[in-house]
C-alpha cells in the first residue's frame, strides 16, 4: 500500500502566548507545508526506512527496527531519536501501524526552509496522525506540549477559530480580508525558539481579563472590515504583549523608521512578521537585508 499526504504550514495572527490559556486565536494556513510518503511492504522484517527531505533534499535518513525500537543507522543521531519516539508513540496510540512484523518505508519533504518557523514538526505530526489512524491532538500533546492550534490548521487545511479551553474548539472559517493585497510576510531571518518564549509567559501570573481582552481582540480582527480598523487593532495586541511579557516590539527593535506598522507573528523575536505595505516597501526591507518578503497570496493557502 503506498500513498500520499499533506498538511500546510501555519501562520498565528492574534493571541500568540495567550491562545495556550484559552484565549481566541485566529490562524491562517500556508501554501507550503509537507508532504509524507508511504509505502508497506508485508516482508516480517518489522523495520522501517525514514526519509526526510528539506525542500527536495536530502536531510535525514533513519533505518529502526520497531520489535526492539533501536536505531540500526542514521545520519543525524538526535533527530532519529524523536523520529523513533514519535513512532513509538503511534504504536502505543494506532490500532493498524507498527502492529504486526511489516516494513514502512515513509519519506517526508518540508516545502519550506526549517527556519522558516510554519510548523515543520506540526505538520509531520498530523501526517503521520493521518496515516496512522491516531489523535493529532494526544500526539501533540505528548510530543510538543503546544496549544494545539497548528494541528488544528494542518487538520483542517484552512483559516481556523481555535480555542483549546474550556474545552477544545477549532472552528473552520473563510478568511480573505479585503484589504489582504495591503499585507505583507517577512522573514526576519531569525529563528525564534518558541519554547523558550513560552517559558517566559509561564512565569508570569496572569488575569482573566487579559486572556478575556485577546479573545475579544481575535473577534474584532476577524470581523474588520477595512485596513485602518485593522491595523489599529493589531497595534493593541502588539502593545498588550508587550506590556506583558516585558520586551519591545519588534517594529520598535528592528523597523522603528519603517511608516507601516508591523506586528509580531508566534513567538516574539524571529520568523516572520505581518506588515502593512507602505511607501517602496520592497526596497526598503531588500536594503537591510530582508529578502523573504511575501504577499497575502504568495504565502496564504487560498480557501
Amino acid at each position: 500500500m503506498t500513498g500520499r499526504i499533506f498538511s500546510p504550514g501555519k501562520l498565528l495572527l492574534t493571541s500568540e502566548y495567550f491562545v495556550l490559556d484559552g484565549a481566541l486565536a485566529l490562524a491562517v494556513p500556508t501554501t507550503p507545508g509537507q508532504e509524507f510518503f508511504f509505502e508497506e511492504k508485508d516482508d516480517a522484517q518489522s523495520t522501517v526506512f525514514w526519509e526526510a527531505l528539506h525542500q527536495g533534499e536530502p536531510w535525514l535518513s533513519v533505518r529502526l527496527n520497531y520489535k526492539t525500537w533501536t536505531i540500526l543507522d542514521t545520519n543525524l543521531p538526535q533527530s532519529a531519536e524523536f523520529v523513533l519516539r514519535l513512532l513509538k508513540t503511534v504504536q502505543q496510540h494506532s490500532g493498524t501501524r507498527f502492529q504486526g512484523s511489516a516494513s514502512y518505508h515513509l519519506k517526508t519533504n518540508l516545502q519550506f526552509p526549517a527556519d522558516f518557523g510554519l510548523g515543520s514538526s506540526s505538520t509531520l505530526i498530523n501526517n503521520i496522525a493521518q496515516w496512522s489512524d491516531s489523535d493529532p491532538y494526544l500526539l501533540n500533546t505528548v510530543l510538543l506540549h503546544g496549544s494545539g492550534y497548528d494541528i488544528a490548521v494542518a487538520r483542517e487545511k484552512r483559516a481556523i477559530l481555535f480555542q483549546n479551553a474550556p474545552e477544545l474548539n477549532v472552528k473552520p472559517v473563510h478568511y480573505s480580508p479585503m484589504f489582504k493585497d495591503d499585507l505583507l510576510f517577512v522573514h526576519i531571518n531569525r529563528k525564534q525558539d518558541s519554547r523558550a518564549g513560552i517559558q517566559l509567559y509561564r512565569s508570569k501570573e496572569k488575569s482573566a481579563d487579559l486572556i478575556n481582552r485577546f479573545s475579544e481582540l481575535t473577534a474584532e480582527v476577524y470581523n474588520s472590515t477595512n485596513l485602518p480598523g485593522f491595523l489599529h487593532l493589531m497595534e493593541e495586541h502588539e502593545n498588550l504583549v508587550s506590556e506583558f511579557i516585558g520586551l519591545p516590539k519588534i517594529k520598535d527593535r528592528f523597523f522603528a523608521d519603517y511608516g507601516g506598522t508591523v506586528k509580531s507573528l508566534g513567538a516574539w523575536g524571529g520568523d516572520f512578521v505581518l506588515a502593512s505595505s507602505h511607501g517602496d516597501f520592497k526596497s526598503y526591507f531588500a536594503q537591510r537585508g530582508y529578502q523573504h518578503v511575501f504577499t497575502w497570496d504568495q504565502l496564504i493557502l487560498s480557501p
